[in-house]
């Protein structure tokens, strides 16, 4: 283990590792004691994975082994973690129904990125920076969040504000929403490379998605990891 951080906020208190010898869970974060989340590299060949239900056909190989590293991921959070009885809502968003444990899963890559909590809705995703969210910048950002786009780091700053709305939307789970009018960003507090982005959820609840970039070890481009968590 090379790095640990404490970071505390209004909601919770975390503690994450970034571990550096060769095993596929390269991140794990306890945000208290009923929820937690990990970021999985995706190395193995998908025999590794044969325990893992596949709920659906996926006819493209690595989808297919982005899907089960992800449902692999829930149970090396949670040993008990119930996969066989996750169903898909219409919205396609993975859900059980009893709710014993609410969850999110992300893929990016050869990454996947997965959180559970015990009691209350989750979202998560992970990105690779890249110039593609800048370019469709007005497709989800209004002309006031882009104010907020420095020209000297464009790219990360587009790639954070649309993965910060990617995971609201995941932690919402009921589909239908506009990034641009239903999520808007008023601003963001810490660095760029990692603090918490505040936003106002169809202009009536105030949602903070708390954001950390990776760059080296596996994570040989940069990344961005979010995590929506108890709201106000």
């Amino acid at each position: 283990m090379v790095n640990a951080l404490i970071c505390k906020s209004k909601f919770f208190i975390f503690h994450f590792s970034v571990f550096t010898c060769f095993m596929p869970l390269v991140y794990q974060q306890n945000i208290n004691a009923i929820t937690k989340l990990g970021v999985w590299h995706i190395a193995e060949a998908e025999d590794f994975f044969v325990q893992i239900p596949l709920q659906k056909e996926i006819t493209h190989w690595y989808k297919r082994l982005q899907h089960l590293a992800g449902r692999y991921l829930l149970q090396d959070l949670y040993p008990k973690f119930p996969l066989e009885l996750i169903k898909i809502a219409d919205t396609r968003k993975p859900f059980l129904a009893n709710e014993k444990y609410h969850f999110s899963i992300s893929h990016c890559g050869n990454y996947a990125a997965a959180i559970i909590s015990e009691e209350n809705r989750v979202g998560v995703d992970v990105e690779i920076v890249s110039a593609k969210a800048f370019l469709v910048k007005d497709k989800f950002l209004s002309s006031q969040e882009q104010l907020l786009i420095t020209t000297t780091e464009a790219n990360k700053a587009c790639t954070l504000f649309w993965s910060v709305k990617e995971s609201i939307y995941k932690w919402y789970g009921q589909g239908g929403l506009d990034f641009k009018k239903d999520i808007p960003i008023q601003f963001f507090t810490g660095k760029l490379d990692q603090g918490v982005v505040h936003c106002a959820f169809k202009n009536t609840l105030k949602l903070q998605v708390h954001y950390l970039f990776f760059n080296g070890n596996f994570f040989k481009d940069s990344y961005v990891l979010l995590s929506i968590v108890n709201p106000p």
